[in-house]
């Protein structure tokens, strides 16, 4: 289980290629163009993975509202790029998400569940944004928009499943590292002694 886990999420982040993420290129109808478009790019990958490693850290509600704030906020992003309402430096915002989820992430500090759904869905915004205006002429909106809601979602699975699995297998080394550092502490100790 954990190695398919693990040979799924690499093959997305291996697969996931900012070029083919902001081009409209590709398939042009519908649910699969919509579906394409998070995974397509590497940095869609990494915020929407951040935001269920963020929500996984969290954990309890957090962990279904968190991700439920980014699609939320996401799919009013891309109706604003659908019709054509501007959204300022996207790119930007889409890059910048990244930094700053990686970084939350790597503080380790908890916020409140209101703190980080505002956080995340601010940034959706940006991403839903750049799903919303590279929507191909013939797709239909309903279906592009299905798509790219349903990767997302996928994608902040991912990272929920990945932080668990992280978890879990720090539980089982913790014991062995701190017996190891009693071992330590006691030879250190006997050469004390010796000394």
């Amino acid at each position: 289980m954990k190695r398919s886990f693990f040979l799924a999420a690499a093959v997305l982040v291996a697969a996931a290629t900012p070029a083919l993420a902001h081009t409209g290129a590709g398939s042009v109808s519908g649910f699969s163009a919509g579906f394409g478009h998070p995974v397509g790019g590497l940095d869609h990958v990494l915020a929407m993975v951040a935001v269920g490693i963020l929500a996984a850290q969290m954990g309890g509600k957090s962990m279904w509202f968190v991700p439920a704030s980014f699609v939320g906020m996401m799919i009013v992003g891309g109706l604003f790029g659908m019709i054509g309402v501007p959204v300022p430096f996207v790119e930007i915002g889409i890059v910048g998400s990244v930094i700053v989820l990686g970084g939350v992430i790597a503080a380790g500090r908890q916020m409140p569940m209101g703190l980080a759904m505002a956080l995340v869905g601010v940034m959706a915004i940006f991403h839903g944004h750049a799903h919303g205006t590279e929507m191909p002429v013939n797709a239909s909106g309903l279906e592009y928009g299905v798509g790219f809601a349903v990767a997302t979602t996928t994608l902040h699975a991912a990272g929920i499943g990945l932080s668990i699995a992280v978890q879990k297998m720090a539980e089982k080394i913790a014991p062995i590292a701190v017996r190891v550092g009693g071992g330590g502490i006691a030879a250190a100790g006997a050469l004390l002694f010796i000394a």
